[in-house]
């Protein structure tokens, strides 16, 4: 086959995916039925385990001098200024947490640097391309598209929450849309706001009904949110939203113009209750759509194909098995996540606004998955299935490097701490981890001579304390 993975739909998750499938030299293809990249900020919430993500698939650097932190945020209620707060309190990098906190960057931007990617390593996002339908058999998927057939190994169906792949499947997409709830976004530019923050403009007699009004990095322009009276035709003009901002913020000085994406959302929590059927892949919201309280969305679905890539790449039967073993759980764990924030939304919650570390994704864990082998008498807080952590060591030569600049690439790795490591291929990178690294022993919870197994994604495999493993793969 001239083509072993076809993706369908060229999002934030089906770019990471051809980006995981290209830079292992697995020829792919990615299609998408729009005619042209779509434009809007949409989710502009990245998480710090995506930004470790989007570390080693080399964008990061791009991704953080486009965006930004989190601003402040400056409440008014009825007109008045009552104060300044944020959703999340930026804290300091730790030896094994490099990004702690969340940026904001256009999706637009996100998925054009990703694009860029892409293309770089020789694939190129076919617009206009749609699926419409897909025959399979012992070998494969015959996917028909409306220029031609495609025949693959694997479909990867990253269409979105309207997902036609999975509809041709017949797979149930299971869950609830509110219609009690209809809030606006979009993108639209503001004159008459300081720039440099956030802003809340809430009703008098309720404060948690409003309009939001966030600067988006690398841009002119402002994301609006507000949640629609009963009585408003959902539209989403100009006029319209001029009118919502004046009622609410009840000041004529804040004009509103060059309003380019707009949308109106439904509260839409839906997930499917299997990722697979045969040769075919569901990721992304084609698999889950989320609430955007807690932007889990987008991240989620990253996270999704940094799981599959590997994977697939690979080919074997029992890693393919555990894409839907791992991820199912944390798209349900991650779904309630979003689903509670919600709540406290609409509820009127004091603290609806703030956000903790159970949005970050650093805790995403598949300890409970099928690749987990942890082989000690007494495991330790750090376990296989974790996130591999971080943390400052020395190269073969002497210099100072971090472990995730090691981990960089679709290669395993072997962490030998004080232990003699057994042959392996060249598919997995050994290092030696001597006392000196204080922080990495720390980091890893190891005593003793131990070896550490760390998957492509970045996730720890195995954990031994014996130097006799074998062997390296599952």
């Amino acid at each position: 086959m001239d083509t072993r993975v076809l993706i369908a739909g060229a999002g934030p998750t089906g770019l990471t995916l051809g980006i995981e499938l290209a830079r292992r030299g697995v020829a792919c293809r990615i299609v998408d039925a729009a005619p042209q990249p779509p434009s809007g900020s949409r989710g502009d919430g990245l998480q710090p385990r995506t930004l470790e993500v989007f570390d080693d698939l080399g964008v990061l650097d791009e991704v953080l001098s486009n965006g930004a932190p989190p601003v402040p945020i400056r409440a008014h209620i009825g007109g008045e200024y009552v104060g300044q707060r944020r959703m999340t309190e930026l804290v300091e990098p730790t030896p094994d947490i490099p990004h702690p906190n969340p940026w904001v960057l256009p999706q637009w931007r996100t998925e054009e640097i990703l694009r860029n990617r892409l293309a770089r390593l020789g694939v190129q996002v076919e617009w206009g391309t749609e699926f419409l339908g897909c025959e399979q058999d012992l070998r494969g998927v015959t996917t028909t598209l409306n220029t031609a057939t495609v025949r693959t190994d694997f479909l990867v169906a990253a269409d979105g929450g309207r997902s036609t792949v999975r509809k041709a499947l017949g797979i149930d997409f299971a869950g609830e849309t509110d219609d009690s709830i209809r809030i606006l976004f979009g993108d639209v530019r503001a004159t008459g706001l300081d720039p440099t923050c956030a802003h809340w403009f809430g009703a008098a007699e309720d404060p948690a009904r409003g309009i939001a009004l966030t600067p988006l990095p690398g841009t002119d322009s402002f994301q609006f949110s507000a949640a629609l009276p009963d009585d408003w035709e959902p539209r989403a003009t100009l006029p319209d939203l001029q009118r919502l901002l004046d009622s609410y913020s009840g000041r004529a000085d804040t004009r509103l113009h060059d309003l380019t994406w707009s949308t109106v959302w439904r509260p839409n929590v839906r997930m499917v209750r299997r990722f697979r059927e045969g040769h075919v892949f569901l990721a992304g919201d084609a698999a889950h759509v989320h609430p955007p309280t807690g932007g889990q969305g987008l991240n989620t679905g990253v996270q999704d194909a940094y799981n599959l890539g590997w994977k697939l790449a690979d080919g074997a039967s029992d890693l393919l098995d555990s894409y839907e073993a791992e991820r199912l759980p944390v798209a349900a764990s991650v779904l309630g996540i979003s689903t509670e924030l919600l709540r406290k939304y609409t509820e009127g919650h004091p603290d609806a606004h703030r956000r903790g570390t159970e949005t970050q994704q650093l805790d995403i864990s598949y300890r409970n998955g099928p690749l987990a082998r942890d082989d000690r008498l007494e495991p330790g807080r750090v376990r296989a299935g974790d996130r591999a952590p971080d943390s400052p060591v020395r190269d073969q030569d002497g210099q100072p490097v971090r472990l995730f600049d090691l981990f960089r690439g679709p290669h395993w790795t072997l962490l030998a701490f004080d232990a003699e490591p057994p042959k392996t291929g060249p598919e997995v990178h050994v290092h030696r981890i001597d006392a000196s690294a204080a922080d990495a022993w720390q980091a890893y919870d190891v005593a003793g001579a131990t070896l550490v197994l760390v998957r492509p994604d970045g996730y720890i495999g195995r954990i031994t304390q014996t130097a006799t493993v074998a062997p390296l793969h599952w």
